[in-house]
């Protein structure tokens, strides 16, 4: 069986002068080509659109998995110092439990102050000033600061700090200032602090102030 031949010359003589504003008018042969040509850049295109979309998500589930992994350690890390969390916790809470045990109520306060006093009077100090100022109200805690001068010696003076420091409740002292008095002894000026805690209805109510503040 003889294979029909193929004019080529023909052939080319169907893609030359093509009106590209009429392609109804084209030979059979050019509107073949273009229509496979559209084809398969339509299907390459496809394949190229989507292969880009597995590609982001093959980057958006590696991104994932990166993140599940620093979650993993994060909470293995937690879990592993869970019991050490608790015990610090709990020893805070100890702490601070002592802490507010040295802090006197309302109601401590005048003996405490009478214990500052008797504390000079029996290192041999004289006081001159003896003035509880304002209160200062914190969070939990009121702080009572007291302006006091008292004359005496360098050493009357260090043995009434360390007696302040061995009271039972927290009592410091603050701003000292150490000059020559008339007479020609020495005289201290400081500022003790004491503090005392909030009962519970001072700080509901410090709550509810600073609530309605808001």
């Amino acid at each position: 069986m003889k294979l029909p031949s193929i004019d080529l010359d023909s052939i080319r003589n169907d893609f030359q002068n093509l009106d590209p504003k009429d392609v109804g008018t084209w030979p059979l042969i050019p509107r073949i080509v273009v229509l496979f040509a559209i084809f398969v850049f339509v299907l390459v295109g496809g394949w190229f659109l989507a292969l880009d979309g597995q590609r982001q998500a093959l980057e958006m589930s590696r991104a994932e998995e990166t993140k599940l992994k620093e979650q993993y350690v994060s909470n293995k890390k937690s879990a592993v110092n869970l019991e050490l969390y608790t015990q610090q916790l709990a020893e805070m809470n100890r702490t601070f439990s002592v802490l507010v045990k040295q802090l006197p109520g309302k109601a401590e306060i005048e003996s405490l102050l009478i214990e500052i006093n008797q504390s000079g009077m029996g290192r041999g100090l004289q006081f001159e000033l003896f003035k509880p100022n304002q209160e200062v109200v914190r969070d939990f805690y009121a702080e009572l600061p007291i302006v006091l001068r008292v004359t005496g010696t360098y050493h009357d003076f260090g043995a009434f700090a360390e007696d302040i420091g061995k009271l039972s409740r927290i009592v410091t002292l603050n701003n000292i200032t150490i000059t020559s008095a008339k007479d020609g002894s020495l005289a201290m000026d400081a500022v003790t602090k004491t503090f005392r805690y909030l009962d519970d209805k001072e700080v509901a109510a410090r709550k509810q102030t600073r609530g309605g503040r808001r």
